[in-house]
């Protein structure tokens, strides 16, 4: 673990067994919605869980830390098996159309603009 790795807590959960790595998340903006892209490296598609609840959505992911048999660690630089990242949506975001792809370990999710939030061309008659 480097000094740029953060450690996040679930609110009122002080035991190590509830810590979780925050993922690196780029976000993007278009006229059209967002792009995030979250760096989870080691984790496996069947533990990669998305929620979107409300505004909130959700990115949890758990990483496979096969020890092999008869060896025990002597450095470990992933000591906390798990990646949370939480964010708030804004209401503008259609979250009924939320589009993921998963590839070499960056989720990418699609979020487009509700149709009332995106800009829209107005058409002007001549009289």
């Amino acid at each position: 673990m480097n000094e740029k790795t953060t450690v996040a807590r679930q609110e009122n959960s002080p035991t190590r067994a509830d810590a979780a790595l925050t993922p690196p998340v780029d976000v993007f903006e278009d006229a059209t919605g967002i792009v995030l892209h979250a760096d989870l490296p080691g984790v496996p598609r069947d533990k990669l869980h998305l929620h979107v609840e409300a505004e909130t959505l959700t990115i949890e992911g758990e990483v496979d830390l096969n020890m092999p048999e008869g060896m025990e660690a002597t450095h470990a630089e992933v000591s906390v098996p798990r990646y949370r990242r939480v964010f708030t949506l804004s209401r503008e975001l259609d979250t009924e159309k939320v589009s993921a792809e998963f590839r070499n370990g960056v989720l990418t999710l699609r979020i487009p603009k509700a149709e009332h939030a995106q800009p829209r061309r107005i058409e002007v008659e001549v009289a």
